[in-house]
Order: structure tokens, then sequence, then C-alpha cells
């Protein structure tokens, strides 16, 4: 379970380098591009959240046992 907090952290890491990259597009004109880096970082900012919540109900599962 200790590679999967790594992961949760590479989907936030993730996001950044995404939003950064739409913010760039941006301001140059490329508005197309920037809305598919904006929805991959939206997705990513999701599996971050979604992984944390299953690790946490996983975590819980094994500690009742």
């Amino acid at each position: 379970m200790k590679y999967s907090k790594i992961f949760q952290y590479a989907y936030i890491v993730f996001a950044v380098l995404f939003i950064y990259d739409g913010v760039t597009k941006w301001n140059v004109g490329e508005s197309n591009s920037a809305y598919v880096s904006f929805g991959l970082a939206a997705l990513a900012v999701f599996m971050y959240f979604f992984r944390r919540k299953f690790a946490k109900k996983y975590d819980n599962t094994n500690n009742s046992k």
C-alpha cells in the first residue's frame, strides 16, 4: 500500500503540470488544446480523491479484521 500513496501524489503533480500546460497554451492562443489540458487536470484531481477514498476504505477493512 506504500506505492499507492506515492501514486496518489503523482496525480496531483500531473494535475499541476496539466494546469501549467493549459495556462501556457491559453496565453499563446491555442484555446482548444488548453481545454484538453484543463480537462486532464480535472481528471487527475478526481483520480487523486478517488484513490485516496479507496485507500482509506481498504485500510479500514484491514484494521477491522
